[in-house]
């Protein structure tokens, strides 16, 4: 069952408000996996709210980080697994390497949610109870089909969308998105593995927009390529139209200034509070978890984005 963004945040406020105004003693243990690293600014947010979360209702607490490293996920899962914990939060970034553990930790009876990424498949895929994120797929064919009104794209262009992880489920389908909104025009796509080190990100798309001068505008999957496409833009030398996924403060002043079109909000905040929220009521009161869709209306250009900068500063 889908859960609109409102419907969400009325029926957390709500619950919240009855069962207590100020932090409830830790009687629920969860724990959050991440499949990326603690430097991956993305997650201080999502962390923020699943520790907000964690306080609100009464939950013990314990964020792990697999460094995108699916063995040490999967050790992950199953070590949560094994300790006898009430729910698990696991970003599920690939759409097969954890379906074992996953399963297994529902039928020891563990309530399992997937946030930020999730199987492919979604619920056919994988045996999570509810996936609280983004819809990537449609967000990146939103994003491409705007960016084609936008600058008169058109049949026979080259467009370039690197991706920090190719393989990843986020890259497959904000890519797939993207890709479907090209084809649909007659718009080639040109990718690349960018990898997760900013530096290198910026590199690896400035050297290429260079070589490929024929580029008509550039898209960035993820977090890295969308804090730093802008300046990659700046040191290829060339003036090609930006668009992007997800928030930080380069991306905010990179929409700001009009070096970025716009970016593809998912609101990691809730990616980490709903999780948590949800297993301690499902825990607690046997409610039943729900999907929650993070992105709706998530489309953020120079009109709207500068609400979000003191959100995101705070989280710095």
């Amino acid at each position: 069952m889908k859960l609109t963004r409102l419907k969400a945040a009325a029926m957390a406020a709500g619950v919240a408000t009855m069962m207590a105004s100020t932090a409830l003693a830790a009687d629920v243990k969860a724990t959050m996996i991440i499949y990326l690293d603690p430097s991956v600014q993305f997650f201080n947010p999502v962390v923020k709210g699943a520790q907000d979360a964690a306080s609100q209702f009464g939950v013990d607490l314990d964020v792990q980080y697999a460094n995108n490293d699916p063995v040490r996920q999967n050790d992950l899962i199953e070590s949560a697994t094994a300790s006898g914990v009430d729910g698990i939060a696991v970003a599920i970034s690939s759409s097969d390497a954890f379906d074992e553990s996953i399963c297994a930790a529902t039928k020891a009876g563990i309530i399992v949610i997937g946030f930020n990424n999730d199987d492919l498949d979604g619920a056919k895929g994988n045996c999570r109870q509810a996936y609280v994120g983004m819809d990537e797929f449609a967000s990146g064919y939103e994003l491409g089909n705007r960016m084609i009104k936008e600058f008169g794209l058109k049949s026979g262009d080259v467009v370039f969308n690197p991706r920090e992880i190719p393989e990843a489920s986020f890259a497959v389908a904000r890519g797939g998105g993207i890709e479907k909104a090209m084809t649909e025009a007659g718009i080639k796509v040109e990718t690349v593995r960018a990898g997760l080190d900013p530096a290198e990100a910026q590199n690896i798309i400035a050297q290429f927009l260079i070589a490929n001068p024929n580029v008509k505008a550039l898209f960035g999957t993820g977090s890295v390529t969308s804090t730093v496409g802008a300046g990659a833009i700046k040191d290829a030398g060339v003036n090609i139209p930006f668009g992007g996924f997800d928030l930080a403060v380069e991306i905010v002043n990179a929409v700001e200034s009009g070096a970025m079109f716009a970016t593809m909000d998912q609101q990691p905040y809730l990616q980490g509070y709903y999780p948590i929220a949800q297993i301690a009521l499902a825990k607690k009161y046997g409610l039943t978890p729900t999907d929650v869709d993070t992105g709706q209306g998530a489309f953020l250009d120079k009109s709207r984005i500068s609400s979000v900068k003191p959100l995101i500063g705070s989280y710095r």
